[in-house]
């Protein structure tokens, strides 16, 4: 069954429906998300709580965006409020732990994967976010806009600090590292 037809039945209470759709969009979903929080424990949490949300408001699905992206928008702010409710010397400290539990998780073994990983991961949540979906899963700045709820200028000016402070993690502008 396609997945407008999933949708449409989802939308009208089908459980089976449901389902079918979690288990075509969850891999997806846990896999952004641990490039967004770098914490595989923090991205299944937030993976199954976007799923719980996805049920609560799939009424408002309206089919303009690609249901990928409609879960992304919500994975997003479901990780944007968690944020905002953890203290930032807890969650440091907490971020510093679980990211070196991610790089068990990296599938390459390659040396540049590893330290732009490791820029990455000193980035604050709203750099990394739209880099993520900007470089890695190539969402227009529009898009990245609307599911994190800015301009698509400040999108812009968040991927380009971000950039510039990754490159600068990793000596690529020129300057010897610190």
């Amino acid at each position: 069954m396609e997945e407008k037809d999933l949708i449409f039945r989802a939308k009208q209470g089908d459980h089976r429906s449901f389902a079918e759709l979690f288990r075509m969009n969850y891999p997806f979903l846990v896999k952004y998300l641990i490039k967004v929080t770098m914490n595989p424990e923090t991205a299944e949490d937030l993976a199954q709580e976007t799923m719980a949300k996805c049920v609560e408001k799939i009424h408002l699905y309206n089919g303009k965006a690609k249901f990928s992206s409609w879960l992304i928008s919500i994975a997003t702010n479901q990780y944007i409020d968690q944020l905002r409710k953890q203290k930032r010397e807890k969650a440091w400290s907490g971020q510093q732990k679980s990211y070196r539990k991610l790089k068990w998780h990296v599938d390459s073994n390659s040396g540049d994967w590893h330290d732009a990983l490791n820029a990455l991961g000193k980035l604050r949540g709203e750099a990394r976010i739209p880099i993520v979906l900007k470089h890695y899963y190539g969402y227009s700045y529009d898009e990245i806009g609307g599911m994190m709820g800015i301009s698509p200028g400040t999108v812009k000016s968040r991927v380009h600090h971000g950039l510039l402070e990754v490159r600068k993690e990793l000596a690529l502008d020129g300057r010897p590292k610190r």
